[in-house]
């Protein structure tokens, strides 16, 4: 049984790998290494994301990353332009960071998950505005770049595994996993 319900609108070539990846099987019994690193190598990711897989087991690593992928983020957020009454949504969005980065190196990635997806949707309307909220949003960007337009697939997916949680516990080596996936773009974004 998959998580993942909206692949057709991603390119045929990709598309195993990103069912492979939100898998019911993989999210509840553990990572699949191969599906994780296959969807990190579509993004365009792939050595860096196999060389931090195991940051999550050396705190100075661990903080070391989280740090730079802070700075990227913060980064991200203070360079887009936005219309004077969406000022407050970029000043939330940077102090959901901090609590989420306390999550992650705490290693509760499953309430990390949840404010990671928060964290996307708002990015993504930072960039993209109101488009980010349309049904077409992962079509919209996947023709203007493949692997971006894969990565905000990916956000949207975040929430599956938040419902796929409720029914079936969800490992913690998937979640680093998919978390690392989302974190290492950003941080290379």
């Amino acid at each position: 049984m998959d998580l993942c319900l909206t692949v057709q609108n991603i390119p045929e070539e990709y598309r195993s790998t990103a069912q492979a990846l939100f898998s019911l099987d993989n999210a509840t019994q553990g990572a699949n290494p191969a599906a994780a690193a296959d969807f990190a190598s579509a993004l365009g990711i792939g050595a860096e994301y196999r060389r931090l897989l195991e940051v999550r087991h050396n705190i100075a690593q661990m903080q070391e990353f989280l740090g730079r992928f802070q700075n990227n983020l913060d980064l991200l957020i203070q360079k887009t332009w936005v219309e004077k009454a969406d000022v407050s949504r970029k000043e939330k969005l940077q102090d959901d960071v901090l609590p989420f980065i306390a999550l992650m190196e705490q290693g509760n990635f499953h309430q990390a998950l949840e404010i990671f997806g928060a964290i996307l949707e708002e990015l993504a309307y930072l960039f993209f505005g109101s488009q980010s909220t349309k049904e077409d949003f992962t079509e919209y960007t996947l023709r203007i770049d493949t692997e971006m337009g894969l990565f905000w697939w990916y956000g949207s997916q975040l929430g599956s595994l938040k419902k796929a949680g409720k029914n079936a516990p969800l490992s913690t080596e998937y979640l680093w996993a998919v978390l690392l996936i989302g974190i290492g773009y950003l941080t290379n974004f």
